[in-house]
């Protein structure tokens, strides 16, 4: 499963790298995210409480940085399982300053498995997409609140 877009963030670039590369930050912006430490340097884990139909429940897995070109990009490795199967894949973040904004783009590339691989790819995409839009919404409140700073 492919997914993909961008989002101007209402920061400047290095405000939002900052934010990025802090797990506590992070979690504030993940919809039902229950946990999320670093475990070895730029290796993170965490547990996801996932609220929507098909793919509904708890999710416990771990996230890799690699290839990390501060401020502009970095690459993700995703692993993880839960209950109604996995979800494995690699996504790519870039952020370009525009002004005293910052664009964020992604693009990921997933594989999922076990009883979540059944609800098929436009109810994934989409239950993807929301998971996304609901956290770049939460990231730029974040990073235009006073206490962002």
């Amino acid at each position: 499963m492919k997914v993909n877009g961008s989002h101007t963030l209402k920061a400047p670039i290095d405000k939002v790298w900052e934010f990025l590369m802090d797990p506590e930050s992070i979690s504030k912006v993940l919809p039902g995210c229950k946990s999320l430490e670093e475990t070895q340097p730029d290796v993170f884990e965490g547990t996801l409480e996932i609220g929507i139909a098909a793919v509904k429940g708890s999710y416990s897995g771990s996230v890799q940085l690699l290839d990390k070109e501060r401020p502009t990009s970095y690459r993700m490795i995703i692993d993880g399982t839960g209950k109604r199967g996995f979800v494995k894949g690699e996504a790519s973040i870039d952020l370009k300053a525009q002004d005293e904004d910052t664009i964020l783009s992604y693009d990921a590339d997933t594989q999922v498995g076990g009883l979540i691989a059944n609800v098929g790819q436009r109810m994934l995409s989409g239950a993807a997409k929301m998971i996304i839009n609901q956290s770049l919404k939460k990231l730029d409140k974040e990073l235009t609140s006073d206490t962002a700073e």
